[in-house]
């Protein structure tokens, strides 16, 4: 039996009916103290249109073709140029900004996409017999006519709402320690150019009387209060500041995210004159402090091209493998005796229950052992054979069923018993994460040998960073990884 963990049912909200009458949250500025906001506010709630952007980007591109000759304003050579600056400014993110930039800062990555834009139009007037070619001289100077007009219609857009942010400032609220939740509150209150206004802290701090606005900002310990405050306040942006959220917080930026809240992740622990690596493309700033969007791992991102590797891989694999496996399961009748698959209840992905299937090495005392004790791989009852079955995996090779039909993929975290879901979950901080994606027969942590009795808390982490790392790329990885390690010294 698998030794490896699984995915915790969802967490469940704390109890708050005690609080539920007491959460006060204060108003935004500009509404009345008793007004509601309908749900209505979700829609507003979601992150702006990257279209009048894209209108600006493409407007340049066309503006600048008034350089080139009738000849040479060929419909293939305008829409080759319209394609490549969206492409490759959407590829720099200049369509995502975390906040509200300025125009110039962006001048030289927006004059960089414009040159690589035109010189791909020259290539293709230059290798085509349609068109005409096109001078180094144009092609300079089209880039730095578009360059100049891009900077200058973003630089209006952006002008328009920094002007709309000063006028009614966003919403937010600020998760994190009490005492780092509130010095970035109190920042941001003291900034109103920013274009954000907290409206409570998300912690457990005691509440007190901000610096710069004297008002109380209402400390919210529960989930209740959390969605009053979000209807009542219309917040549209969450603060996560300090460091990385603990379990709780978790389930309360899912919450938040999940009503249309923009999530950012604000660095206010972070020592002058240092940087974390990999966060200065597409960063701003907010008060002075360091922050970057954070993005929830979306499922359709992987739902499709994961469910096609594995069903193919899964139906060719049983197809080619069917003698190994009715030779395994007659030298098993033989040696074992009967009941060849052994069946036993896992947790799968969102917390959904289903029926893992091997070969049996084990026959468990009762039912209690079976669904309780932790592993068997030092087990000195089993026949040579079931050994053989264990030490080189094999008796996993039936749950290529279970992916064929669904239950499981072939990579993901490892699918575990119930009661052990129930434990680790209470026991293991992010162990409920897990559900995310659907549990697989291999997988980052059991390549990194985290099989068998070893640390749940590795696998945990472990399996979380392949979760929100996902690509198709890795999993092809980890799978030629577990086919080149397929025979073990020690099972599983």
């Amino acid at each position: 039996m698998s030794a490896e963990r699984t995915v915790a049912p969802a967490a469940q909200p704390r109890a708050a009916d005690h609080a539920i009458t007491t959460a006060s949250v204060i108003p935004p500025r500009g509404s009345g103290s008793g007004r509601r906001t309908s749900i209505k506010w979700r829609a507003s709630a979601r992150r702006s249109s990257a279209l009048p952007l894209l209108a600006v980007d493409c407007s340049a591109a066309l503006l600048a073709t008034v350089l080139l000759t009738d000849p040479q304003r060929h419909p293939l050579l305008v829409a080759l140029l319209l394609a490549a600056v969206t492409g490759l400014n959407a590829r720099a993110a200049l369509y995502r900004p975390t906040a509200v930039p300025f125009a110039l800062d962006e001048l030289p990555s927006l004059a960089w996409q414009a040159l690589m834009s035109w010189c791909a139009a020259g290539l293709l007037a230059a290798s085509a017999a349609a068109l005409s070619p096109l001078s180094l001289t144009t092609l300079c100077t089209a880039a730095a006519l578009q360059s100049v007009l891009c900077c200058a219609g973003r630089g209006a857009l952006y002008w328009w709402a920094r002007r709309a942010a000063l006028r009614q400032p966003r919403p937010a609220l600020v998760v994190g320690p009490g005492a780092v939740a509130r010095r970035v509150a109190e920042a941001v209150l003291r900034h109103p150019q920013a274009g954000v206004r907290p409206v409570g802290i998300v912690g457990d701090a005691p509440a007190e009387r901000t610096e710069s606005e004297g008002a109380e900002l209402p400390v919210l310990s529960t989930i209740e209060e959390l969605r009053r405050a979000v209807i009542q306040n219309a917040v549209r942006t969450v603060l996560v500041a300090g460091p990385t959220p603990g379990p709780e917080q978790i389930e309360w930026l899912r919450t938040l995210s999940g009503s249309g809240c923009d999530v950012w992740a604000v660095d206010a622990t972070q020592p002058p004159g240092y940087d974390a690596p990999g966060r200065q493309a597409r960063s701003g700033r907010l008060a002075g402090f360091p922050c970057r969007p954070l993005v929830p791992v979306r499922r359709r991102h992987f739902s499709v091209t994961k469910r096609a590797l594995d069903l193919v891989t899964s139906g060719v694999l049983l197809l080619l493998i069917s003698p190994l496996l009715l030779a395994c399961a007659a030298v098993l009748r033989a040696t074992d005796g009967p009941g060849v698959i052994f069946r036993q209840e896992r947790i799968g992905k969102d917390g959904r229950p289903f029926t893992l299937l091997k070969f049996r090495t084990h026959r468990p005392a009762d039912p209690h052992e079976a669904a309780t004790r932790w592993s068997v791989a030092g087990e000195q009852q089993m026949s040579r054979f079931c050994q053989f079955l264990r030490r080189t995996s094999l008796d996993e090779l039936p749950q290529l069923w279970n992916v064929f039909l669904g239950d499981m993929s072939l990579v993901g975290p490892r699918p575990e018993r119930p009661y052990f879901v129930g434990k680790f979950s209470q026991t293991y901080p992010g162990y409920g994460e897990r559900h995310r994606m659907p549990t697989g027969i291999t997988g980052l942590a059991q390549i990194q040998g985290l099989r068998g009795d070893t640390s749940i808390e590795d696998r945990c982490r472990f399996d979380n960073a392949y979760i929100d790392s996902w690509s198709f790329w890795q999993d092809l990885c980890i799978l030629l990884r577990t086919a080149a390690s397929l025979v073990r010294p020690t099972g599983s």
